[in-house]
């Protein structure tokens, strides 16, 4: 397909007098969101010299590009729940990779408010918000939704299409790859022997071949993208449509998607707002800008953009439109549980650092998770690995345990190799990053820090994950579930505090002073082992699996396996996925209990997703304790 522009001076001649029409009649913008999945900034306008890009690079140069624009997480659903209400998804509770949380009602998607106003909306087709969309929330959403299908010429609409062809099963699945490449032409193939790898892969062919279909899909996404833009021009709207393109989080290849670094997180973000539509200096063609924005500011500037009051709890900010906010200083991300794997980092970036907290540093980087497994450069990874042919760059995300902070300088080093958080020089820097993640921590009341199941348990009694730290103490228990979840991580001076900790009425905060006198292991044993052991017997089972993996650190597993086994078979769906993960980690340990692991490769239908969460980490246990290679979905 030809760049749209090249389409403009048809469009003028034959269309004009219907476009002048529309203008006259029509006050409020229409407003057009062209989203697609699983891509970084790989775009000509961004100065990638590999990318053909020229429906988008096309669109930069008739708009604002933003080159400090990120995600609130590395996946698609957590970050998808926060555009569409405006909130972190770890205010919402939707943090975790597959799960369902429970929308207070006062908390709305967005585009409800914009039907209020009397704008025809819009979504073809993915929604994926980890919440039951509200009734109302949508004129239309399906893969018939268009903005051609409004009872009203005249009515303004918010039009939202999302491309999924670059998602990473474009990348892993050879068929998809080609049908969705299928609109390329010889010459906007790649040659993969010419690409810049990162410096975390291994140069083998297999690597090159997933880079270069990366490249491939974000071509025929820009296809896609120019057709869109085409409808506009063809129907006479494109002077009277704001139009904002983004991707969900970045590409969908190893420590990129799920993770927090730049290569999750940074992505493109295009807006082309019509002359008439501009505030002040905004929109000028061609011009590029460093504000910092987030992914939960996309729908507050929508809104903003269309007249539409934002609502005080709404936690992004409208950064186009009249009385835009104020600039950012830091941009935040988190990571929570990635299907089967629990992994709780935190994020914090300005215009030039990022910052990261581990609140789980003995997990390794790459734990195994199955369906990133699935991926030719996952697998290639971890063959090198095995082999011992990595690169002491590529082999450090298999180290059993990372830093518990991370700063690194993103100008000077782009792909955040060099960890600088020990390095004197940024003392200041780290001290002030960590403050601001400690502050959002408690300001946004951060559920992450709670463990899945006893997040389960008090849904049911606060009648939505929101509600369960706002309420009148909320401060006060964000604020001491955030010390002692880094309390937990802080090593052996700290026990005095943990085993306090460990009698607290809260079990969230009973569980991590357990996590965390688990990590000192066996230097804790003589002043905690009788505790843990009495611990295997809290009202919480998130606790009682807590002080079981403590025993295990300590080595003393004898009276945490049987416990262990019990949660795995008779708890609620969290409970025995805390426990299997356990068990995964206790390697030679578990022994004598894999027998009755067995069980937990039974589905459980009425779980999420039949339990395959539990089948998959304990398949793996087995298969490591066994030396076996049986495959589970």
């Amino acid at each position: 397909m030809l760049p749209f522009r090249l389409h403009v001076v048809a469009w003028l001649i034959t269309l004009w007098p219907l476009a002048t029409f529309a203008v006259a009649e029509q006050r409020l913008p229409n407003i057009l969101w062209i989203s697609c999945e699983d891509i970084s900034p790989h775009l000509g306008c961004y100065g990638d010299p590999h990318a053909i890009t020229p429906n988008l690079d096309q669109l930069a140069g008739e708009g604002v590009r933003y080159s400090h624009a990120f995600t609130t997480a590395g996946v698609c659903a957590p970050c998808r729940s926060g555009i569409i209400t405006g909130m972190y998804q770890t205010t919402l509770g939707t943090h975790h990779m597959r799960c369902t949380a429970t929308l207070p009602d006062q908390i709305r998607p967005f585009p409800m408010l914009l039907r209020e106003a009397g704008y025809y909306c819009t979504n073809q087709s993915k929604q994926d918000y980890q919440f039951k969309t509200p009734s109302g929330t949508w004129d239309a959403s399906s893969k018939n939704a268009h903005w051609r299908n409004r009872p009203n010429a005249q009515t303004p609409f918010f039009a939202v299409f999302n491309f999924t062809g670059c998602h990473e099963s474009g990348i892993a699945n050879k068929a998809k790859y080609e049908k969705v490449t299928e609109v390329l032409s010889d010459d906007q193939r790649q040659d993969p022997l010419t690409l810049d790898l990162p410096p975390y892969y291994p140069d083998t062919p297999v690597v090159r071949e997933d880079w270069k279909r990366n490249y491939e899909l974000i071509t025929a996404m820009d296809h896609w993208a120019g057709e869109l833009v085409q409808q506009l021009i063809d129907d006479g709207l494109y002077e009277q449509t704001i139009i904002m393109f983004w991707s969900d989080h970045g590409v969908g290849l190893p420590r990129a998607k799920r993770w927090l670094y730049d290569s999750g997180t940074h992505i493109p973000l295009i807006v082309r707002i019509p002359e008439r539509f501009r505030v002040d200096d905004q929109g000028t063609p061609g011009t590029v800008s460093d504000r910092l924005v987030s992914s939960i500011d996309f729908g507050p500037t929508v809104l903003n953009l269309a007249g539409v009051d934002v609502p005080e709890i709404m936690q992004g900010r409208p950064f186009l439109g009249t009385d835009a906010a104020e600039p950012r200083d830091y941009v935040y991300g988190a990571r929570d549980r990635m299907d089967e794997r629990y992994d709780i980092i935190r994020m914090v970036r300005d215009k030039r650092f990022k910052y990261l907290r581990n609140y789980e540093p003995l997990k390794s980087y790459y734990q195994y998770i199955n369906t990133a497994e699935k991926g030719a450069t996952m697998q290639e990874l971890r063959r090198g690995h095995e082999a011992g042919k990595l690169t002491e760059v590529a082999d450090a995300y298999f180290a059993p345990s990372k830093p518990v902070e991370e700063l690194y300088d993103c100008d000077a080093d782009p792909h955040e190799i060099n960890n600088l958080a020990d390095d004197q020089a940024y003392a200041d820097v780290l001290q002030r990053m960590r403050s601001a993640h400690r502050d959002w921590v408690r300001q946004t009341a951060d559920l992450g820090l709670i463990p899945e199941p006893i997040l389960a348990e008090r849904v049911g009694e606060a009648g939505s994950e929101y509600a369960i730290l706002h309420h009148s103490d909320q401060d006060t228990a964000a604020a001491d579930l955030g010390r002692t979840a880094e309390l937990a991580s802080s090593g052996p001076s700290v026990l005095p505090e943990l085993i306090q900790a460990a009698a607290d009425h809260d079990n969230a905060i009973r569980y991590w002073a357990a996590v965390g006198i688990g990590n000192i292991g066996p230097a804790a044993r003589s002043e905690a082992s009788a505790l843990m052991t009495s611990m295997l017997q809290d009202e919480s089972s998130a606790v009682r699996t807590a002080a079981a993996r403590a025993l295990g650190r300590m080595g003393l597993p004898e009276a945490a396996l049987p416990v262990l086994i019990d949660e795995l078979t008779t708890g609620a769906q969290w409970e025995r996925l805390h426990a299997a993960i356990v068990l995964d980690e206790m390697d030679q340990q578990a022994a004598p209990v894999a027998k009755q692991m067995a069980a937990g490769l039974q589905y459980q239908p009425g779980f999420n997703s039949d339990g395959k969460y539990r089948v998959r980490v304990i398949n793996r246990a087995l298969n490591e304790l066994n030396g076996t290679d049986h495959v589970v979905d």
